[in-house]
Protein backbone atom coordinates (compact mmCIF):
# COMPACT_ATOMS: atom_id res chain seq x y z
CA UNK A 1 0.00 0.00 0.00
CA UNK A 2 1.50 3.37 -1.00
CA UNK A 3 2.24 5.88 1.71
CA UNK A 4 0.11 9.02 2.06
CA UNK A 5 2.72 11.29 0.49
CA UNK A 6 2.93 9.13 -2.63
CA UNK A 7 -0.84 8.93 -2.83
CA UNK A 8 -1.08 12.72 -2.71
CA UNK A 9 1.64 13.00 -5.35
CA UNK A 10 -0.24 10.72 -7.73
CA UNK A 11 -3.46 12.67 -7.34
CA UNK A 12 -1.95 16.13 -7.30
CA UNK A 13 -0.78 16.57 -10.90
CA UNK A 14 -2.72 14.15 -13.13
CA UNK A 15 -3.18 16.50 -16.09
CA UNK A 16 -0.12 15.63 -18.18
CA UNK A 17 -0.74 11.90 -17.59
CA UNK A 18 -4.35 12.22 -18.66
CA UNK A 19 -3.40 14.28 -21.69
CA UNK A 20 -0.97 11.61 -22.82
CA UNK A 21 -3.57 8.92 -22.26
CA UNK A 22 -6.13 10.80 -24.29
CA UNK A 23 -3.69 11.43 -27.11
CA UNK A 24 -2.72 7.77 -27.27
CA UNK A 25 -6.26 6.45 -27.16
CA UNK A 26 -7.40 8.95 -29.74
CA UNK A 27 -4.71 7.72 -32.13
CA UNK A 28 -5.60 4.12 -31.39
CA UNK A 29 -9.25 4.74 -32.27
CA UNK A 30 -8.81 7.22 -35.11
CA UNK A 31 -11.58 5.71 -37.20
CA UNK A 32 -14.04 6.10 -34.34
CA UNK A 33 -12.93 9.64 -33.60
CA UNK A 34 -13.75 10.94 -37.06
CA UNK A 35 -16.54 13.44 -36.74
CA UNK A 36 -19.86 12.49 -38.27
CA UNK A 37 -21.22 16.02 -38.23
CA UNK A 38 -20.68 16.60 -41.99
CA UNK A 39 -19.55 20.17 -41.36
CA UNK A 40 -22.57 21.19 -39.31
CA UNK A 41 -20.53 22.28 -36.27
CA UNK A 42 -18.99 25.19 -38.18
CA UNK A 43 -21.94 25.91 -40.46
CA UNK A 44 -23.16 29.53 -40.35
CA UNK A 45 -25.74 29.59 -43.13
CA UNK A 46 -29.19 31.17 -42.74
CA UNK A 47 -30.83 27.75 -42.43
CA UNK A 48 -28.49 26.65 -39.60
CA UNK A 49 -31.20 26.39 -36.94
CA UNK A 50 -33.50 24.40 -39.21
CA UNK A 51 -30.69 21.99 -40.08
CA UNK A 52 -29.78 21.55 -36.42
CA UNK A 53 -33.36 20.85 -35.40
CA UNK A 54 -33.89 18.37 -38.24
CA UNK A 55 -30.69 16.53 -37.33
CA UNK A 56 -31.42 16.60 -33.60
CA UNK A 57 -34.86 15.09 -34.21
CA UNK A 58 -33.17 12.14 -35.90
CA UNK A 59 -30.66 11.81 -33.06
CA UNK A 60 -33.19 12.27 -30.28
CA UNK A 61 -30.70 12.57 -27.44
CA UNK A 62 -27.64 14.37 -26.08
CA UNK A 63 -25.26 13.49 -23.23
CA UNK A 64 -23.58 16.19 -21.17
CA UNK A 65 -20.73 15.80 -18.68
CA UNK A 66 -20.24 18.85 -16.48
CA UNK A 67 -18.57 20.04 -13.28
CA UNK A 68 -21.57 22.25 -12.44
CA UNK A 69 -23.55 21.52 -9.28
CA UNK A 70 -26.55 19.29 -9.96
CA UNK A 71 -29.36 20.94 -8.01
CA UNK A 72 -28.19 24.49 -8.61
CA UNK A 73 -27.41 24.28 -12.31
CA UNK A 74 -27.67 20.96 -14.12
CA UNK A 75 -31.29 20.23 -13.28
CA UNK A 76 -32.68 23.67 -14.17
CA UNK A 77 -30.56 23.75 -17.34
CA UNK A 78 -31.85 20.33 -18.37
CA UNK A 79 -35.46 21.25 -17.67
CA UNK A 80 -35.23 24.46 -19.68
CA UNK A 81 -33.39 22.82 -22.59
CA UNK A 82 -35.88 19.96 -22.85
CA UNK A 83 -38.77 22.40 -22.68
CA UNK A 84 -37.25 24.26 -25.63
CA UNK A 85 -36.44 21.05 -27.51
CA UNK A 86 -38.88 18.39 -26.27
CA UNK A 87 -37.72 15.95 -28.96
CA UNK A 88 -34.25 15.70 -27.36
CA UNK A 89 -33.66 13.58 -24.28
CA UNK A 90 -30.85 15.21 -22.32
CA UNK A 91 -28.77 13.08 -19.98
CA UNK A 92 -26.14 14.59 -17.71
CA UNK A 93 -23.40 13.30 -15.45
CA UNK A 94 -21.71 15.47 -12.87
CA UNK A 95 -18.09 15.10 -11.81
CA UNK A 96 -15.04 17.16 -11.00
CA UNK A 97 -13.00 18.09 -14.05
CA UNK A 98 -10.46 15.33 -13.30
CA UNK A 99 -13.28 12.78 -13.04
CA UNK A 100 -14.69 13.91 -16.38
CA UNK A 101 -11.26 13.48 -17.97
CA UNK A 102 -11.01 9.97 -16.58
CA UNK A 103 -14.47 8.93 -17.71
CA UNK A 104 -14.02 10.33 -21.20
CA UNK A 105 -10.66 8.56 -21.47
CA UNK A 106 -12.23 5.24 -20.52
CA UNK A 107 -14.96 5.65 -23.13
CA UNK A 108 -12.41 6.38 -25.84
CA UNK A 109 -10.33 3.37 -24.87
CA UNK A 110 -13.42 1.19 -25.15
CA UNK A 111 -14.29 2.80 -28.50
CA UNK A 112 -17.66 3.75 -26.99
CA UNK A 113 -17.73 7.51 -26.62
CA UNK A 114 -21.06 8.33 -24.97
CA UNK A 115 -20.59 12.01 -24.16
CA UNK A 116 -21.51 14.69 -26.69
CA UNK A 117 -20.57 17.83 -24.74
CA UNK A 118 -18.09 18.22 -21.86
CA UNK A 119 -17.73 21.25 -19.59
CA UNK A 120 -15.54 22.21 -16.68
CA UNK A 121 -12.48 24.18 -15.60
CA UNK A 122 -9.45 22.68 -17.33
CA UNK A 123 -11.46 20.65 -19.85
CA UNK A 124 -10.68 22.89 -22.80
CA UNK A 125 -6.90 22.79 -22.76
CA UNK A 126 -6.79 19.06 -22.03
CA UNK A 127 -9.08 18.18 -24.94
CA UNK A 128 -7.24 20.51 -27.29
CA UNK A 129 -3.85 19.19 -26.21
CA UNK A 130 -5.01 15.63 -26.87
CA UNK A 131 -6.40 16.57 -30.30
CA UNK A 132 -9.84 15.59 -29.06
CA UNK A 133 -11.74 18.84 -29.60
CA UNK A 134 -13.31 19.81 -32.90
CA UNK A 135 -13.98 23.35 -34.16
CA UNK A 136 -17.43 24.61 -33.26
CA UNK A 137 -19.22 27.81 -34.17
CA UNK A 138 -22.19 29.38 -32.42
CA UNK A 139 -23.80 32.75 -33.08
CA UNK A 140 -24.00 33.17 -29.30
CA UNK A 141 -20.22 33.64 -29.13
CA UNK A 142 -20.66 37.20 -30.39
CA UNK A 143 -22.07 38.21 -26.97
CA UNK A 144 -18.94 37.00 -25.16
CA UNK A 145 -15.95 39.38 -24.87
CA UNK A 146 -13.37 38.54 -27.51
CA UNK A 147 -10.52 38.15 -25.00
CA UNK A 148 -12.38 35.18 -23.51
CA UNK A 149 -12.92 33.33 -26.81
CA UNK A 150 -10.74 30.79 -28.60
CA UNK A 151 -9.85 32.10 -32.07
CA UNK A 152 -9.64 28.47 -33.26
CA UNK A 153 -13.14 27.82 -31.84
CA UNK A 154 -12.02 24.54 -30.27
CA UNK A 155 -13.50 25.52 -26.90
CA UNK A 156 -16.07 28.03 -25.71
CA UNK A 157 -16.20 29.75 -22.29
CA UNK A 158 -19.24 28.95 -20.16
CA UNK A 159 -18.75 30.65 -16.76
CA UNK A 160 -16.17 32.83 -15.09
CA UNK A 161 -14.15 32.35 -11.94
CA UNK A 162 -12.29 35.09 -10.12
CA UNK A 163 -9.77 34.22 -7.43
CA UNK A 164 -8.91 36.05 -4.24
CA UNK A 165 -8.59 35.53 -0.49
CA UNK A 166 -11.16 34.66 2.15
CA UNK A 167 -10.81 35.80 5.74
CA UNK A 168 -12.68 35.13 8.95
CA UNK A 169 -14.21 38.45 10.01
CA UNK A 170 -14.07 37.49 13.70
CA UNK A 171 -10.33 36.87 13.51
CA UNK A 172 -9.29 39.42 10.90
CA UNK A 173 -10.75 42.94 10.91
CA UNK A 174 -11.60 44.31 7.47
CA UNK A 175 -9.15 47.15 8.03
CA UNK A 176 -6.31 44.68 8.59
CA UNK A 177 -7.14 42.14 5.86
CA UNK A 178 -4.49 41.93 3.12
CA UNK A 179 -5.13 44.18 0.13
CA UNK A 180 -2.08 43.26 -1.94
CA UNK A 181 0.31 40.37 -2.47
CA UNK A 182 2.92 42.24 -0.44
CA UNK A 183 0.47 42.35 2.49
CA UNK A 184 0.60 38.54 2.60
CA UNK A 185 4.22 38.92 3.73
CA UNK A 186 3.22 40.71 6.95
CA UNK A 187 4.64 38.75 9.93
CA UNK A 188 1.25 38.88 11.66
CA UNK A 189 -0.07 36.29 9.16
CA UNK A 190 2.75 33.81 9.61
CA UNK A 191 1.26 30.34 10.16
CA UNK A 192 -2.27 31.69 9.76
CA UNK A 193 -2.83 31.22 6.03
CA UNK A 194 -3.73 28.20 3.89
CA UNK A 195 -4.16 27.55 0.19
CA UNK A 196 -5.66 24.64 -1.81
CA UNK A 197 -2.94 22.31 -3.03
CA UNK A 198 -4.64 19.40 -4.83
CA UNK A 199 -5.96 21.33 -7.81
CA UNK A 200 -4.35 23.15 -10.73
CA UNK A 201 -6.50 26.22 -10.03
CA UNK A 202 -5.22 26.40 -6.45
CA UNK A 203 -1.64 27.17 -5.51
CA UNK A 204 -0.28 26.55 -9.05
CA UNK A 205 -2.64 29.14 -10.53
CA UNK A 206 -1.54 31.62 -7.85
CA UNK A 207 2.03 31.19 -9.13
CA UNK A 208 1.00 31.19 -12.81
CA UNK A 209 -0.84 34.48 -12.39
CA UNK A 210 2.24 36.15 -10.93
CA UNK A 211 4.58 34.66 -13.53
CA UNK A 212 2.38 35.97 -16.33
CA UNK A 213 2.04 39.48 -14.91
CA UNK A 214 5.30 40.01 -13.00
CA UNK A 215 7.77 37.86 -14.92
CA UNK A 216 9.90 35.00 -13.64
CA UNK A 217 12.54 36.88 -11.63
CA UNK A 218 10.17 39.08 -9.64
CA UNK A 219 7.82 36.16 -9.00
CA UNK A 220 10.54 33.84 -7.72
CA UNK A 221 11.95 36.58 -5.47
CA UNK A 222 8.48 37.15 -4.03
CA UNK A 223 7.79 33.45 -3.52
CA UNK A 224 11.09 33.03 -1.70
CA UNK A 225 9.79 35.55 0.85
CA UNK A 226 6.28 34.09 0.91
CA UNK A 227 7.61 30.63 1.75
CA UNK A 228 8.75 31.92 5.16
CA UNK A 229 5.11 32.61 6.07
CA UNK A 230 4.40 28.94 6.72
CA UNK A 231 1.39 28.64 4.44
CA UNK A 232 -0.61 25.48 5.14
CA UNK A 233 -0.93 23.21 2.10
CA UNK A 234 -4.60 22.29 2.31
CA UNK A 235 -5.03 18.97 0.57
CA UNK A 236 -8.56 17.87 1.46
CA UNK A 237 -11.58 18.48 -0.73
CA UNK A 238 -11.76 21.53 -2.97
CA UNK A 239 -11.38 25.30 -2.55
CA UNK A 240 -14.95 25.50 -1.27
CA UNK A 241 -13.99 23.17 1.60
CA UNK A 242 -11.15 25.48 2.52
CA UNK A 243 -13.54 28.43 2.77
CA UNK A 244 -15.63 26.35 5.18
CA UNK A 245 -12.52 25.87 7.33
CA UNK A 246 -11.97 29.63 7.37
CA UNK A 247 -15.58 30.11 8.49
CA UNK A 248 -14.97 27.60 11.29
CA UNK A 249 -11.93 29.59 12.41
CA UNK A 250 -9.38 26.87 11.64
CA UNK A 251 -7.51 29.26 9.35
CA UNK A 252 -7.90 33.04 9.59
CA UNK A 253 -7.06 33.50 5.90
CA UNK A 254 -7.33 31.34 2.77
CA UNK A 255 -5.42 32.23 -0.38
CA UNK A 256 -6.42 31.43 -3.97
CA UNK A 257 -10.08 30.58 -3.50
CA UNK A 258 -13.10 31.29 -5.69
CA UNK A 259 -13.83 34.84 -4.59
CA UNK A 260 -17.60 34.49 -4.82
CA UNK A 261 -17.78 31.58 -2.35
CA UNK A 262 -17.19 33.73 0.76
CA UNK A 263 -19.84 36.21 -0.41
CA UNK A 264 -22.41 33.44 -0.79
CA UNK A 265 -21.63 32.20 2.74
CA UNK A 266 -21.60 35.72 4.18
CA UNK A 267 -25.07 36.24 2.73
CA UNK A 268 -26.21 33.35 4.92
CA UNK A 269 -24.67 34.90 8.04
CA UNK A 270 -21.24 33.25 8.05
CA UNK A 271 -18.32 35.28 9.50
CA UNK A 272 -16.37 35.46 6.27
CA UNK A 273 -15.47 38.00 3.59
CA UNK A 274 -13.57 38.04 0.30
CA UNK A 275 -10.91 40.36 -0.99
CA UNK A 276 -9.38 40.74 -4.45
CA UNK A 277 -5.60 41.13 -4.75
CA UNK A 278 -4.54 42.88 -7.96
CA UNK A 279 -3.83 41.51 -10.47
CA UNK A 280 -6.76 39.14 -9.93
CA UNK A 281 -6.42 35.75 -11.61
CA UNK A 282 -9.50 34.80 -13.61
CA UNK A 283 -10.31 31.69 -15.59
CA UNK A 284 -13.32 30.31 -17.39
CA UNK A 285 -15.06 27.01 -17.40
CA UNK A 286 -14.89 25.70 -20.95
CA UNK A 287 -17.11 23.65 -23.20
CA UNK A 288 -15.95 21.21 -25.89
CA UNK A 289 -17.74 18.98 -28.38
CA UNK A 290 -15.36 16.03 -28.69
CA UNK A 291 -14.49 14.30 -31.92
CA UNK A 292 -16.67 11.28 -32.34
CA UNK A 293 -19.80 12.87 -30.84
CA UNK A 294 -22.69 10.67 -31.92
CA UNK A 295 -25.24 13.43 -31.70
CA UNK A 296 -23.53 16.50 -33.17
CA UNK A 297 -26.75 18.36 -34.07
CA UNK A 298 -28.18 18.00 -30.57
CA UNK A 299 -24.73 18.78 -29.11
CA UNK A 300 -24.64 22.05 -31.01
CA UNK A 301 -28.16 22.99 -29.94
CA UNK A 302 -27.07 22.39 -26.34
CA UNK A 303 -23.96 24.51 -26.89
CA UNK A 304 -26.08 27.33 -28.29
CA UNK A 305 -28.41 27.07 -25.32
CA UNK A 306 -25.65 27.11 -22.70
CA UNK A 307 -24.12 30.21 -24.29
CA UNK A 308 -27.45 31.94 -24.93
CA UNK A 309 -28.85 34.70 -22.76
CA UNK A 310 -31.48 32.28 -21.45
CA UNK A 311 -28.89 29.66 -20.50
CA UNK A 312 -26.54 32.19 -18.96
CA UNK A 313 -29.36 33.68 -16.90
CA UNK A 314 -30.05 30.21 -15.48
CA UNK A 315 -26.39 29.94 -14.52
CA UNK A 316 -26.42 33.42 -13.01
CA UNK A 317 -29.46 32.50 -10.90
CA UNK A 318 -27.53 29.41 -9.75
CA UNK A 319 -24.76 31.67 -8.34
CA UNK A 320 -22.36 31.21 -11.23
CA UNK A 321 -20.69 34.14 -12.96
CA UNK A 322 -21.86 34.53 -16.57
CA UNK A 323 -19.55 35.04 -19.52
CA UNK A 324 -21.99 37.07 -21.58
CA UNK A 325 -21.69 40.83 -21.41
CA UNK A 326 -25.49 41.21 -21.43
CA UNK A 327 -26.17 38.96 -18.42
CA UNK A 328 -25.74 40.37 -14.91
CA UNK A 329 -24.37 38.31 -12.01
CA UNK A 330 -26.41 38.14 -8.83
CA UNK A 331 -26.03 41.34 -6.78
CA UNK A 332 -24.55 39.50 -3.79
CA UNK A 333 -21.58 38.18 -5.80
CA UNK A 334 -21.19 41.02 -8.32
CA UNK A 335 -18.68 42.90 -6.07
CA UNK A 336 -15.94 40.38 -6.81
CA UNK A 337 -16.05 40.97 -10.57
CA UNK A 338 -12.76 42.86 -11.04
CA UNK A 339 -14.14 45.28 -13.65
CA UNK A 340 -16.88 46.30 -11.22
CA UNK A 341 -14.45 46.58 -8.31
CA UNK A 342 -11.96 48.63 -10.29
CA UNK A 343 -9.25 46.03 -9.77
CA UNK A 344 -6.77 44.83 -12.40
CA UNK A 345 -7.50 41.36 -13.81
CA UNK A 346 -5.39 38.75 -15.59
CA UNK A 347 -7.45 36.29 -17.62
CA UNK A 348 -5.62 32.96 -17.68
CA UNK A 349 -6.78 31.24 -20.85
CA UNK A 350 -6.93 27.44 -21.17
CA UNK A 351 -3.78 27.62 -23.31
CA UNK A 352 -1.93 29.54 -20.61
CA UNK A 353 -3.11 27.08 -17.98
CA UNK A 354 -1.68 24.31 -20.13
CA UNK A 355 1.58 26.19 -20.77
CA UNK A 356 2.31 27.37 -17.23
CA UNK A 357 0.79 24.85 -14.82
CA UNK A 358 3.43 22.13 -14.85
CA UNK A 359 6.28 24.55 -14.12
CA UNK A 360 4.19 26.42 -11.54
CA UNK A 361 3.44 23.13 -9.81
CA UNK A 362 7.15 22.34 -9.67
CA UNK A 363 7.82 25.71 -8.06
CA UNK A 364 5.19 24.95 -5.40
CA UNK A 365 6.79 21.54 -4.84
CA UNK A 366 10.26 22.99 -4.45
CA UNK A 367 9.42 25.99 -2.26
CA UNK A 368 6.35 25.07 -0.25
CA UNK A 369 6.61 21.34 0.43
Amino acid sequence: MPDAANARRVKRWPRHVLAAALAWTLTASAAFAQSADDGILTYAGPDRTQRLIAGAKREGQVTYYSAMIVNQALRPLTAAFQKKYPFIKMTYWRGDSEDIHTRMTAEIRANKLMVDVVEGTGIGELAVGANLAQPTWSPELAAIPERMRDPRRLWAPTRMSYFGIAYNTRLVPASAAPQSYDDLLDPRWKGKMAWPLLTHIGAPLFVTNLRMTWGEDKTLAYLQRLRTQGIVNFGAGNPRTLVDRVIAGEYPIAIQIFAHHPLISAGKGAPVAARLLPPVASASGTLVIPKGSRNPHAALLLTDFLLSKEGQEILAAAEYLPVRADVEPLPQIAPIVPARAGVAENFVSPENLNTYTEASAKIIEQLFR
